[in-house]
This record gives structure tokens, C-alpha cells and sequence, in this order.
């Protein structure tokens, strides 16, 4: 609108303050050391604590010009360029790594408006048109200081604020939700197939009706399980039960080198990469022919393990996309999704680890970690009665992750109509 102002990033930071990157070398991880934030944690507007590098406080205490305070904007540098989250209060202490800038915002702005504005396509664009893509994308912080922000009045900021706020909010309840889905399908699934509580508590002798009052257990599933164990493969089992490799219950398809399928013409297909699946959508995705194989083209729904890098277990809900390498697509003819999903999730872990100790610039796993990563297979008609019950919270997990990228498709059509004064906040309201 014509009274509304746009300044450069440098102008709106705190007074005495600076846009900073942080710690350039932070070492190993060193258990009980300063938590510092990285590329990959910052993502969609948050930022998540789930596998924080920890380094050694006399590293950190070099770099105290970007110890977080709380309140703080942040902005990717390097690799996924142009993620932004405001840092919350609870991280206070925590810091930044080089590829990460931080970057203190006036109190009378406030670093949530600054991110709304850096959200919008036009900025977006710009970041894009400033990497140097040398080597990998990247942007200096020269260019980040002179990235402009649209500045209307604070009553027009504040409404605009609570319009784009009220989408984020329910996106983050979904986010939450989920996280308590999947402890539930977690904690579920292993009482049930790697402890074997139920099966322990009926050779105990303990009551039907106690177990399923106190483990969940349905009638229908005390039915199909055995009271009593036994040796299978080195592993005590429940009677009757099996033990197999991961590679033994699910198909774990590598993605292709998608350069050979270059997009053609006016259709595409996003490639799907460590990055995309990290962010759960494909935007600003490198793109692949339609002629990809069948097999490599994934879906709403499937399982995708990346076992390179950052080694993530994940439901797709980006919509169509093409299979990268790095990237399982992982299926099973004989089992349904919900046992190799949570299966594949209970040896996660594990496999970090095992990526983590490679002496390699890129940490990761091969296929003999899949064999030696052992499932527990009980016969078909423990798995009917599971099923009942774990089936349903994956397929809620999916519908809202779904129900959160279609609010933030429209949350991101609003955005630039608001910014650019196509709507009024009152007309939206």
C-alpha cells in the first residue's frame, strides 16, 4: 500500500546488536555440553531440540555474540537457505552454528513480523537470486542485511500478524497432536512386540481383564498370544514367534541418480531429497521427468527412511515426488505399514549411531544394518488384532499432517495478498 514502508533487514536490529553467524568448527558431540542449533533443525517456522549437537563450553565460549537470549530471529545460511523460526525463551543459552544466522530484531518490529516478511515470495525470490551455488547454496550476510521488509503500521502488522498467527497456531496444534499419535503408537507397539508385556503378564498368571485395563491389550489380542517364551535366534520370544531381519518384513527401494530423468515440458516431478523430507513438502525442490520408474515415485502415505546424512524415519504427506538416492522408499508385500514403520523407528536410533561413528564426511548405514536389525514376528492373527488398534493412529497422524499442508497452502496464498494490500485485514477478519 502506499503508505507502507520498506526498509533493509540491517535497519530493524536492536540497537548495540548485529547480524551474526555462529560457531564455525563446533567438534564432536560432547555429552552434557552447550546445545547449539543447526541447518536441520530449523524448519517450517520452528525449530526442533530432537538431536541438538552438543559441543564443549570453552568452543562456545568463543562465539557468546550469538549466545541465544530468546527472542532472537533466525535464518539458514547454508544447504536450505532461507528457513526462519524465532528463537523461544526456553532456549536461552543455547547457540548457533556458522551456517545459521542470528539475527536481533527492535522490540518495536519484533522479530515475528520480520520472519512473516521474510516469508514473502518476493524476498524468497531475492535469497534465491543471492546464493552462490559453488558449492552448495549459500548466502552471505552482507546480502541478509540488505534483504528488504515491508513495515506498515503496527495496528496493520498486528492484524495481519493474528490472521497469519491463527493458521500457524492450528498447524502447531497438529504438530502437536501428532508428536502424542506417535508416542502413543510408539510405546504401544513396543510393549506389545519388543518387551512382550502383555505375553509376560499372562505367564505370570495375571487376569485378561488387568492386562487390558493396564497395557491396553484387546480381548481379541490376549486371545492370539501365547503364555509362555522361548529361543528363536538368540532372542527370547513368545512362543510361537519369529525373528527376522528388517530387510525381511519390508522392501527398502534406494531412490535413483534422478539426474538421468531431466524434466520435460510443462510437467514435472519434485525430487524428493534428504532436505524435502526433513521439511515434509517439496517446495523449491529440484525437479525430475515423468518418466521416472513407477517404483521410484512416492506418494501421500509411504514410509521414506533417509539412511544418509540426517537420518530421518517419516510418513510422506508432500504430495507426489520423485525418489532420490539416500532416500528408502520402504514397502512389504506381507506386512501392513504400521509394523516396518515402527519397526524401522525402534532401530533408529540404533542406525544414527552407527552413521555416527563412520569415519566419513557423511555419515550412514548399508544393507547388512537392515539384516542385523532384527524384527520379532509374531503369526497373522496377533497382527489382525494389532491392527485394530495401531493402524488407526498412523492413519490419524497422516490425515493431519495432510489437514496441516493444506492450512499452510492457504496460509501461504494469503500472505502475499496481505503483504502486498490485495486484501485488507479488516476485509479478512
Amino acid at each position: 500500500m502506499s503508505d507502507w514502508e520498506t526498509v533493509p533487514l540491517a535497519s530493524l536490529v536492536a540497537p548495540g546488536r548485529s547480524i551474526s553467524y555462529g560457531i564455525v568448527q563446533p567438534g564432536a558431540q560432547v555429552p552434557n555440553g552447550v546445545p547449539i542449533l543447526r541447518v536441520g533443525d530449523i524448519r517450517g517456522g520452528r525449530i526442533s531440540t530432537e538431536s541438538t549437537l552438543r559441543v564443549e563450553p570453552a568452543v562456545e565460549a568463543a562465539y557468546s555474540r550469538t549466545r541465544l537470549a530468546g527472542g532472537e530471529l533466525l535464518l539458514t545460511l547454508v544447504g536450505t537457505v532461507g528457513e526462519t523460526a524465532v528463537v523461544p525463551p526456553e532456549l536461552a543459552g543455547w547457540n548457533v552454528a556458522r551456517a545459521v544466522a542470528v539475527i536481533p530484531i527492535r522490540q518495536d518490529v519484533g522479530a515475528h513480523w520480520v520472519r512473516l516478511a521474510l516469508d514473502s515470495p518476493t524476498v524468497r525470490e531475492m535469497i534465491n537470486g543471492r546464493l552462490n551455488t559453488t558449492v552448495q547454496a549459500t548466502l552471505n550476510l552482507k546480502d541478509v542485511a540488505q534483504l528488504p521488509v515491508l513495515l506498515p503500521s503496527e495496528g496493520e502488522r498486528r492484524r495481519i500478524a493474528a490472521i497469519i498467527g491463527a493458521f500457524d497456531d492450528k498447524i502447531e496444534l497438529n504438530r502437536r497432536m501428532n508428536q502424542t499419535l506417535e508416542a502413543v503408537a510408539q510405546t504401544t507397539f513396543e510393549s506389545w512386540f519388543v518387551d512382550f508385556d502383555p505375553v509376560r503378564a499372562r505367564a505370570a498368571g495375571e487376569a485378561d481383564e488387568s492386562i487390558h485395563e493396564r497395557l491396553g491389550a484387546s480381548g481379541e489380542l490376549l486371545a492370539a498370544l501365547p503364555d509362555s517364551m522361548h529361543q528363536s535366534d538368540g532372542h527370547e520370544v513368545p512362543a510361537g514367534w519369529s525373528v527376522k531381519g528388517l530387510d525381511e518384513i519390508a522392501i527398502y527401494l534406494n531412490g535413483l541418480a534422478l539426474q538421468k530423468y531431466p524434466a520435460t515440458g510443462d510437467e514435472s516431478l519434485p525430487v524428493i531429497k534428504i532436505a524435502q523430507l526433513r521439511l515434509g513438502h517439496s517446495v523449491g525442490a529440484d525437479r525430475a521427468g515423468l518418466d521416472v520408474p513407477a517404483p521410484y515415485v512416492i506418494g501421500d502415505g509411504d514410509v521414506l527412511f533417509s539412511w544418509s546424512g540426517s537420518l530421518e524415519v517419516d510418513l510422506w504427506t508432500g504430495g507426489p515426488g520423485a525418489l532420490n538416492q539416500h532416500l528408502f522408499k520402504v514397502t512389504s508385500p506381507t506386512y501392513p505399514k504400521w509394523f516396518f514403520y515402527l519397526w524401522t523407528k525402534h532401530h533408529l536410533q540404533e542406525f544414527r549411531q552407527i552413521a555416527a561413528d563412520k569415519a566419513t564426511t557423511m555419515g550412514h548405514i548399508q544393507r547388512k544394518h537392515l539384516s542385523k536389525a532384527k524384527a520379532f514376528v509374531p503369526p497373522q492373527s496377533v497382527i489382525d488384532a494389532a491392527h485394530k488398534v495401531l493402524a488407526p493412529l498412523i492413519d490419524r497422524i497422516t490425515a493431519a499432517q495432510l489437514e496441516a499442508r493444506s492450512l499452510g497452502d492457504v496460509r501461504d496464498s494469503l500472505l502475499p495478498r496481505l503483504l502486498s494490500g490485495e486484501l485488507i485485514p479488516d476485509m479478512v477478519e
